[in-house]
């Protein structure tokens, strides 16, 4: 019998009740929540509040003690997670690492896997079908390892991209990328979104992007402290309850809706 708890018909995520433990920390201790399809939902909260752990939650690579994880109403299993494409905080490349960006691209896609026996013209025609909205010409030939912190990210979102996935799973994405990157990188996050309809769960240290560009903000710190769009949770009393000092919104003069936040000792 179905779970009649779950409700997958308009849900692209769905926690109930997930706890985790670490050692002697209960890391996660109840966690719910649901994220509809199609909308971008931010996680924040201070280090060690557990969101990476939440992450890896979905991602099947951290049994919970207590609760369960759906994705498009099913539990986390290989053949769901296919659907889901996962861009980590960091990828820590050694300098030996000889692939180029294209090279390390065309391994995503079955027509280009054995790209070592291909033309570059032809690998290049697959990804640029595969990803027409997705300009990565000035990339293709430079070693991946090369990358600054910015271009590799928007690799690592290309090849999640061209599995196709339903939903993706981007956690602290800009960590180390200069301002101006990180702008570009949660721009073209929000132009993926609305060309593909792509359900997309973002943790980030940044409250700026986060309020000009989520759908919904939960805030964890353990538990879900607050929940709700952005205007709702992202003020200073409820920022207080996850971060348990103060973070006060002010405008500056690049327009209308443009906020900053900063953080203040209680």
């Amino acid at each position: 019998m179905a779970d009649v708890r779950f409700h997958p018909s308009g849900l692209a995520l769905e926690v109930r009740g997930l706890k985790v433990i670490l050692g002697d920390t209960q890391v996660l201790r109840g966690v719910d929540l649901h994220v509809p399809r199609g909308q971008i939902v931010a996680l924040i909260g201070p280090n060690g509040s557990g969101k990476t752990t939440l992450l890896r939650c979905l991602l099947g690579l951290q049994q919970p003690a207590q609760g369960e994880v759906r994705i498009f109403g099913q539990r986390v299993t290989a053949e769901v997670l296919r659907r889901v494409g996962y861009v980590p905080q960091r990828l820590a490349l050694d300098r030996s690492f000889v692939l180029s960006v294209r090279e390390f691209l065309s391994l995503r896609l079955e027509q280009t896997r054995n790209w070592f026996w291909q033309q570059r013209s032809t690998l290049d025609g697959h990804l640029r079908a595969a990803l027409p909205e997705y300009d990565l010409e000035p990339l293709l030939d430079r070693p991946v390892a090369g990358l600054s912190g910015g271009q590799l990210q928007r690799v690592l979102v290309a090849f999640s991209l061209l599995g196709k996935p339903e939903m993706l799973l981007l956690d602290e994405p800009t960590a180390g990328v200069d301002s101006p990157g990180e702008q570009s990188f949660y721009e073209l996050i929000s132009t993926i979104h609305r060309r593909h309809q792509m359900s997309v769960i973002l943790v980030s240290h940044d409250l700026s992007m986060v309020y000009r560009h989520a759908s919904r903000v939960y805030a964890l710190n353990g538990v879900i402290c607050c929940e709700g769009t952005p205007e709702e949770v992202m003020n200073a009393d409820s920022l207080k309850q996850a971060y348990g000092i103060h973070v006060t919104p002010y405008h500056h003069d690049h327009g209308p809706g443009h906020h900053h936040w900063v953080n203040v000792q209680p």
